[in-house]
């Protein structure tokens, strides 16, 4: 469980997480700093916040930033200590900045990239259906949302599946190492979770959700009047589970849904 001698998150905050699959940082990181980020990225896309009759697509994607601004936001003391307490202390690695970027735009048009998902973690093929998600997780100890703009209901939060986590735990146990693909696991439309309760990742710039790895969340269309700016990085884990070490809640989440004692 988490280290007592930090201040980090409560254990009622673990124990959200451990729940529902998530919790908001409040305060993760400044305003200043949303704002330089989202500078940055205003000038990698090469549109104004001032002309907004130049905003013609529904989304653009920037891959990665790495940047001072990016990498500051990263490893703030709070989001490091909440990294120790979710992850393990000594049991991840520091980012070296953000990515990937949806930044979103009001729109009619339909985004394209709003289905249900889970991110997945590890493979090399070139098709990313392929790319694959097992249920030690590998490759990735967290997914997490970094709100570097305000993002109001209309503002097309993330949409998450609360305890979803849960559901994608017992789906992968029985494929082992090999987990399943993109493919795969998409197949029947993530319908096992669709009774989860619902919930939107809101909140003002500096704002940042930490969601376990298998959590369901989807994208949505941008109804508001502002473009919002999001960072989706995972946090990658240093090695595999060690069943020498105690668990993580990361891995107790897995373990109870799985009813697994080892």
């Amino acid at each position: 469980m988490p280290n007592q001698h930090h201040t980090g998150l409560t254990a009622v905050q673990v124990q959200q997480f451990i729940d529902d699959g998530f919790i908001r940082i409040d305060h993760a990181f400044s305003p200043e700093l949303a704002a330089q980020c989202r500078a940055e990225l205003w000038a990698e896309i090469g549109l104004s916040p001032e002309l907004p009759q130049e905003w013609r697509k529904p989304v653009i994607r920037v891959a990665g930033k790495y940047t001072p601004p990016f990498v500051e936001a990263a490893n703030t003391p709070r989001l490091r200590a909440a990294y120790d307490d979710l992850v393990g202390v000594g049991r991840w690695v520091h980012p070296r900045g953000l990515g990937s970027f949806p930044i979103r735009f009001p729109s009619a048009e339909p985004p394209g990239d709003d289905g249900w998902h889970v991110d997945m973690s590890f493979g090399d093929s070139a098709d990313f259906m392929e790319l694959r998600v097992n249920v030690k997780s590998h490759g990735r100890a967290l997914l997490m949302l970094f709100l570097l703009s305000d993002v109001g209901e209309k503002d097309a939060p993330t949409r998450i599946r609360k305890g979803s986590h849960k559901i994608i735990a017992r789906t992968l146990l029985p494929h082992g190492e090999a987990g399943l693909s993109l493919r795969q696991l998409s197949l029947n439309g993530y319908a096992s979770s669709a009774n989860c309760p619902e919930e939107l990742a809101t909140g003002p710039a500096g704002t940042v959700f930490l969601c376990h790895p298998f959590l369901v969340h989807a994208a949505q269309p941008h109804r508001g009047s502002q473009p919002r700016f999001l960072a989706q990085p995972p946090l990658v884990p240093k090695g595999e589970f060690d069943p020498a070490i105690p668990p993580s809640p990361v891995q107790i989440a897995i373990r109870r849904a799985c009813d697994l004692t080892f």
